[in-house]
């Protein structure tokens, strides 16, 4: 059984965007025009920290948007969902009525990213809790929460596809050992954290 290509993260971008990117992965000098442009990553690595920086851009932008209660990074949605983000709507039956959370789920990749690319999910996901679908209008609200939104998703595209051309991870942070000196790489763990 031959093997799947990797996923195109840049399909349906027009020729003149994704020539110089292929070209600078065919160089092997992509990861360093990343690293130039967004040269440190975001502290926020716990799903605790997550779901503070998710209530804070609501608060912000969506103060009349529905309450989220949940907030996670999920190391397993990238490969099983193929999804970066999801947004999900949980009915549960408390009493005698039918009560509703919000979840948000951010994929484990972006714990290590730039704080511009983990802003760019959280838009996303955020404007979801008002509007389902991806047309104009959702659009629009993800370019109020952030303007340069369209340009932070197309380099998230090209970092992804720097990964799946067997790139370096650019921005994962290194272990210290007592002394200062870098270890090995952190490990990746997926815990929950919910507000009651």
């Amino acid at each position: 059984m031959k093997p799947s290509p990797p996923p195109d993260y840049l399909a349906g971008y027009p020729e003149e965007l994704v020539a110089p990117v292929r070209r600078l992965i065919a160089e092997q000098r992509l990861g360093d025009v990343l690293r130039r442009k967004y040269p440190a990553a975001h502290e926020v690595r716990t799903d605790r920290a997550l779901y503070d920086y998710v209530q804070d851009l609501r608060g912000q932008y969506l103060r009349n948007g529905a309450q989220v209660s949940k907030v996670a990074f999920d190391s397993k949605m990238h490969v099983l969902r193929n999804a970066l983000g999801t947004h999900t709507t949980i009915a549960r039956v408390q009493g005698g009525k039918l009560k509703a959370k919000r979840e948000i789920c951010v994929a484990s990749v972006f714990r290590e990213m730039p704080p511009e690319f983990l802003r760019m999910i959280v838009v996303h996901e955020l404007a979801h809790l008002k509007e389902s679908g991806h047309d104009r209008h959702f659009y629009q609200l993800c370019r109020h929460m952030e303007p340069a939104y369209h340009q932070l998703e197309f380099d998230v595209r090209v970092y992804l596809s720097h990964l799946a051309a067997g790139g370096a991870a650019l921005w994962a942070p290194e272990e210290r050992d007592q002394g200062g000196n870098p270890t090995a790489s952190m490990g990746e763990s997926c815990g929950t954290f919910a507000r009651q």
